[in-house]
Formats: structure tokens, sequence, C-alpha cells
């Protein structure tokens, strides 16, 4: 009952002071804990110049002391999102953190990749050894995959 409480509260942050990479943020008709976000990012960033990515969060009846887990439901080619679109790692959760910094976090990660932490270790190398195709092959990945 705490976490419905807490994400209606956060929910209505995010409608209230609006990101402007945050396109939409729609809560499923029939079960309040799954978020379907569209982001969209600024004309330079790599994953999302003219295009939509779409992300679900789904948020654990025990939130906000279990994280939520959140996937892309577009292919992402980059070394911090695995094959699936996922790319939080729940031992990094702490219940202080708000919906509102998760976003925030993952367009960092988006914009700046972490090759040391990363969830796909070739993409990682390829990163790290030879940006321009990594970055040929991210923008393919996007114009293929997203909306």
């Amino acid at each position: 009952m705490a976490g419905s409480r807490r994400l209606n509260k956060e929910l209505s942050e995010l409608v209230s002071n609006p990101d402007p990479q945050i396109i939409s943020i729609d809560p499923e008709e029939s079960n309040f804990y799954r978020w379907h976000v569209v982001l969209q990012g600024a004309e330079d960033f790599l994953y999302v110049y003219k295009f939509n990515h779409e992300l679900l969060l789904e948020f654990s009846k025990d939130y906000p002391f279990k994280g939520p887990v959140a996937h892309f439901e577009s292919k992402v080619y980059h070394p911090n999102v695995d094959e699936h679109g996922g790319l939080l790692k729940p031992e990094a959760w702490k219940p202080s953190t708000k919906t509102a910094s998760i976003l925030d976090a993952i367009f960092q990660l988006l914009a700046e990749p972490n090759p040391d932490d990363a969830l796909v270790p070739a993409i990682a190398k390829q990163y790290t050894t030879d940006i321009d195709q990594f970055n040929a092959t991210a923008r393919e990945y996007t114009q293929q995959y997203s909306k």
C-alpha cells in the first residue's frame, strides 16, 4: 500500500515537472506497477535523435524497498543494456531513490556508457577500441528498432 502511494506521488511529480526528454509516462490501466515510458533526447544524442525509445518500468509491490526492473522494449546497442533490453542492476538500488532519478540515470548511462561495468562485454570492448564503429552500429540500431 505504501508503495502505491509513493508511486502515485512520484508520477504526479513527473507529470507536474516534465522532463523534455520524456515524451510520455503511462502506467497500465490494469497494473499501476507497470509504467510505459517514451524517451527522446537532444538532437546530438546518439540513441534517441529523431526517434523514440520505449522503456518499461516494472515496480514491485515492495517498492521502494525493492527497486524496479527497467528494460527497453526496442533493441538498443549499448554496453550497459543487455540483449533483453535490461539495464538496472538490483544490487545498486537504494529505497531513497526516486523514479525521476532512475530516468535521469538511464539518460546519463545512454549518453556516457560505462564500459567498466558492462552487461555486454563485446560491445564494451568495441566502445573502447573502435568508437567510430560503435557509434555507427548504435545509430543503425536506433534507426532500425526505434519508433
